[in-house]
């Protein structure tokens, strides 16, 4: 969706779960509007509060979507896939997206991986693409375009997203949390802007780290504070380039337990 909308809306990393809110990125073309809506990834494991919301958010934007991108890896494909592809809306056309195309060397294998894909459902189109290069996306633009019903401009023209910048700000931060902590930090672990205060062009961001116990919480300060600035740093480059100014950022770190236990503490901080 970031290389879509030509902008990062969408944080990403390597750790399972990481998009937790309905993220919606806007591109808007000179005959058409596309409302990108990224959604969270379908939970088939473990059912707890947080797992439960997850879910209700994606099933609840799938059923109001004109169009469903089922997005693959070029050669992976199994049971979980599957399963999430059981659960799509059959009166809502789809889409395959096969992205990483670049990275297999071997493009005749990809010819059999379309085909076992393709034989668990009814596409309206299959597009490789790699969102990385650039590749093929001005043609799953034309595909999703045929698609889409004749409406007027839901945004203007100049918007890429309607969350709004202390929404984004939060969500950058959780970012770097995860790609420089790596596997140790429990997902639950979240961000909270206590403060967004803009002065002309610099924006003035204070925001807390909500982790589970004592223990998490130094593994995102690090020895002598050195993860926590390094967090910090590269949350603060990220959002100057997406704010278009100086941004300056404290990130504290707090030990909240048990927010993430039920839907009533879920919703205090934000989920759907």
């Amino acid at each position: 969706m970031n290389a879509l909308v030509g902008a990062k809306v969408s944080i990403t990393s390597r750790k399972a779960q990481t998009t937790r809110h309905r993220i919606t990125g806007i591109q808007t073309r000179e005959n058409a509007q596309f409302v990108y809506v990224d959604t969270p990834g379908f939970q088939t494991r473990h059912s707890n509060a947080l797992n439960r919301t997850l879910n209700r958010t994606v099933t609840t934007t799938l059923t109001a979507a004109d169009v469903i991108l089922f997005i693959v890896e070029a050669g992976t494909y199994g049971p979980a896939d599957k399963q999430v592809l059981e659960l799509l809306p059959k009166n809502v056309p789809c889409i395959l997206v096969i992205n990483k195309w670049d990275r297999v060397k071997d493009k005749k294998t990809l010819i059999e991986f379309t085909r076992q894909v393709s034989a668990d459902a009814e596409f309206a189109a299959v597009v490789p693409v790699s969102a990385k290069q650039r590749f093929q996306l001005d043609a799953l633009e034309a595909e999703i375009e045929k698609l889409l019903p004749p409406n007027p401009p839901m945004f203007d023209e100049d918007d890429i997203t309607d969350r709004s910048e202390k929404f984004l700000a939060a969500e950058i931060v959780r970012e770097k949390i995860f790609r420089f902590v790596g596997e140790e930090l429990p997902y639950t672990s979240t961000v909270l802007i206590e403060k967004f205060e803009q002065e002309g062009n610099l924006r003035r961001i204070f925001a807390a780290v909500l982790v589970e116990r004592e223990g998490h919480k130094a593994m995102v300060i690090g020895q002598k504070g050195a993860k926590l600035k390094e967090i910090s740093t590269q949350a603060r480059l990220d959002m100057e380039k997406l704010f278009g100014g100086p941004v300056y950022l404290e990130v504290w770190v707090k030990v909240k337990s048990g927010w993430a236990d039920n839907e009533a503490g879920l919703r205090a901080y934000g989920y759907e």
